[in-house]
Formats: structure tokens, sequence, C-alpha cells
């Protein structure tokens, strides 16, 4: 971070008997007018330091790891956030040659080397600044990209989901295929299935003129501030449970995010079958009289503590983009309402710790699904981001 006028405001350090105050030596017992000095310069910059003390934190880890550090630099890009003191993104960039391919490291088959010699170091970034953005390294395709997730070594899982989306190459699939204009919202993916992957990794191969961000939220963060709010809802919806339906055509509907049909969801057009496979993946099927079915699924718990994760709840539910829907429903397991006012603040919430930078070309995105949720901005074509799932 370049200096400013707060860098000549603190000046760490000192002298003898003298203290640093607001930039300005002072002897002991000069006066009591300087805590209060100090103390109001402190407020007056509190975001400031944090970030300060953040991107130092970040420098000292990647220095203390020579390894990676001789190929990885810390970088930074717009909207990035500071919280409880780490970067997010957390952004690595070839260590020479910048970010415009004038250097080999920029080339991706640098990149696989680098990721298959470091993959404990680069998942232990990833789990404690819960997304971490790899930029500048001039990954151009989907057989590039699947080269890249191969190289990080984290087994497949397939997607299920109601998202639209087709099979490009090896383990990398289209996101989310619904229309363009369409907001899709924010979640955990596959948050309601028995088994869900823990890394969501996304590869832009074609950024939008304009909008398209994919935002993502620290997860922790909205139960945190939801339990301020409503702590006796949270817990009373956490001790019942949630109870979740979504209604499927037989075939998919590219006109709608949620357009995914059922066939293509469980890989079969026998209903037998696929009922066998809903209750695999723990969920009922209700058939309809137009061939549509209807999923349920539940109960399921409103937040959830993962190991390795500082003990945080999660907001790992679906709460807002699927309650009082037209084709989902999100209901206590009792079969008593959520009250609606209840989720449009949560709504309010999650958009407000939201997190967001504009896509670049060869950008990849690694989410911690645990830690993270994540959404769809709407855009203008073209734009095309592939993604991956591991376990």
């Amino acid at each position: 971070m370049e200096a400013t006028s707060k860098d000549d405001l603190f000046i760490a350090g000192e002298r003898n008997d003298q203290k640093i105050i607001g930039g300005k030596p002072s002897k002991e017992g000069e006066g009591d007018g300087h805590g209060d000095a100090l103390m109001a310069a402190l407020k007056a910059n509190h975001e400031w330091l944090q970030a300060k003390v953040a991107i130092n934190n970040t420098i000292i880890a990647t220095d203390h790891t020579s390894p990676h550090n001789d190929f990885f630099s810390v970088g930074e890009c717009e909207g990035q956030k500071i919280i409880d003191g780490v970067q997010m993104p957390l952004v690595l960039t070839p260590s020479t040659g910048g970010e415009d391919g004038g250097d080999a490291r920029t080339g991706y088959q640098s990149l696989v080397a680098a990721v298959k010699g470091n993959r404990e170091w680069l998942e232990g970034k990833v789990v404690a600044h819960s997304a971490v953005l790899l930029r500048g390294f001039d990954v151009r395709d989907a057989v590039e990209f699947d080269t890249v997730v191969e190289a990080l070594g984290w087994p497949d899982i397939r997607y299920v989901g109601p998202a639209p989306r087709t099979h490009v190459h090896g383990r990398v699939w289209t996101a989310n295929e619904g229309p363009l204009d369409q907001f899709v919202y924010f979640h955990h993916e596959m948050v309601l299935i028995k088994e869900f992957p823990e890394k969501v990794i996304l590869f832009c191969e074609v950024p939008p003129p304009e909008g398209g961000e994919t935002p993502f939220v620290p997860s922790f963060r909205v139960t945190e501030r939801v339990l301020e709010e409503f702590p006796e809802m949270v817990e009373k919806l956490d001790e019942k449970g949630i109870r979740y339906t979504l209604t499927a055509l037989s075939k998919n509907d590219t006109k709608s995010m949620r357009g995914r049909g059922w066939e293509d969801a469980f890989g079969t057009s026998d209903k037998a079958e696929a009922e066998k496979r809903a209750k695999a993946l723990g969920m009922d099927l209700e058939w309809l009289p137009d061939g549509s079915v209807k999923t349920i699924m539940g109960p399921r718990t409103l937040t959830r503590v993962f190991p390795a994760r500082k003990g945080r709840r999660m907001w790992f539910n679906t709460v807002v983009g699927m309650h009082g829907k037209e084709v989902s429903s999100a209901t206590a397991a009792d079969g008593g309402d959520i009250p609606a006012s209840f989720v449009r603040r949560c709504e309010e919430i999650i958009e407000q710790e939201s997190i967001q930078f504009r896509w670049r070309r060869g950008d990849i995105l690694i989410l911690d699904n645990l830690a993270t949720l994540h959404a769809r901005r709407p855009s203008l074509p073209p734009r095309r981001v592939l993604v991956a799932t591991c376990k």
C-alpha cells in the first residue's frame, strides 16, 4: 500500500523515554491530552489500520514460505475487503513479469507446475482467506483450466442442482446457463445435498462488457449479523430445521436460471431410478401430472460449523433463494411459516456483506464453499465463466 497522510500520522517506534503519539514525540507525563488524541486518531483511522495489519500479515505469511514466494506475489484487486484482518479475496499473481504475459511464469504451464508443487500451501490459503484469485497466468480455455484443476489434486464431485449446465471438457462445466439478465441468488454450492463440494473453482474465459460479476460473501458474517437482530429466530430454525421444495420440469429450460430438468439432474429418464438416486442424495420426490417433479429436502439446519474454520457458524442454507418463490419454498420443518420480513432482512445483510471484482480474461477464482456464498450479477453478453466442483 502506498504511503498516505495517515502514514505521517502514525510513526512506529520508541526512543529512550519518549513515546510516539499522533506522529509527535512526547515525554512521559507531558499531558493527558495525548492519550485522547491517540484514541481519536485510532477511531478515525480504524479501517485503514485494519487494512495495514491484514496486508502486512499476508506478506509475512507469503515470505515465510520461500518456495511459494519465488512464484507467487500477493496482489490487489478492486472491490476486495479486509474481514477480521484477512484480505478477501487473496490475489496471487506471477512474482515476475507483471500481469500482461511478459514473462514465462505467466504461462499456464508454469502455474500448473507451481500448483502441483505447493498444493498444501495453496489449500491453506483458500481456507484462511475463503477466496483466492489467481490472476495474470494466461489461462486461455477450458482445456488449460482443466489442467489447472487437475493439478490442484482435489477429487471431483458431480454437480447436482437446478442450474442448467453443459459439460465442456474433463472436469469443466459451464456455470449457470440461465439468461444473463437474471440475477443468480447467493448460495453455497449444493447446500441442500448430503454431499456437497468443499471447493468451487471458477474460470473466466470471456469477461462480459458490463456487469456479470461473481460476488461472494463470508458466510459467518451473515450469521453474526442475523444473530444480532434475530437471535430467537436463528436458534429456533436451527433447532427445528428447515424444509425446502423445488419443482423441476422433465427437460431442461435454459430460459430460467433454475431450469435444469429432472432427467438431466438425476441422469435418467426412469422415474423409479430417479427416486432411488434422489433418496441417496437426501431428497424425496413427488411426481406431478404434467411430468414435472417436486423435490422435497429437509430438515436442514440454518447454520453449520465446519472443521478448521475457527469454529464459526456459517449461514449454510438457501432460505433467501427459495422462500416464497413460484417454483420453490422454504418453511420450518414443522410446517410453520418463516416470516417474509425476516427473509428480506437476511437478503439485505447478505448483499451488504458481499465482495466483488470485475472479471478479467484468464482469472481463476477458488472459493471455499464451506465458508462463502456466491452469486451472479446480471450482465450484457457475451459472458463465459466455467466451473469445476471439488470435494
